[in-house]
């Protein structure tokens, strides 16, 4: 791994609304230091339905894994989950994989 003068990652989760459907678009890591943002992104707007739009996500850890099963318990069969190929691997090992709101490409 290099330590060196890189670049940060860089981490952005954006919500938009539209009517009742809000569309939270997440990039870069999601971390414990990130996760939060996430979930308050998520669930800081009036929403009945959630899409969260994980294609561009580079690393999900187990706060990321925590923060989206706490969407799913608040937009009870109402979030959509659009994984990037590690997010699946991840909620896949994690045992989540074959959940009604995933949907990998």
């Amino acid at each position: 791994m290099d330590q060196g003068g890189g670049a940060a990652p860089v981490f952005s989760a954006s919500a938009e609304v539209d009517g009742d459907h809000l569309h939270v678009l997440v990039t870069g890591e999601v971390d414990m230091s990130t996760a939060d943002i996430m979930l308050q992104t998520a669930l800081g707007e009036p929403a009945a339905r959630l899409t969260l739009d994980l294609r561009a996500v580079t690393f999900f850890d187990s706060a990321a894994i925590h923060a989206v099963v706490r969407m799913a318990q608040h937009f009870p069969d109402a979030l959509t989950v659009l994984p990037s190929r590690q997010v699946y691997r991840v909620l896949d090992i994690a045992g989540l994989g074959d959940q009604a709101w995933l949907r990998p490409a």
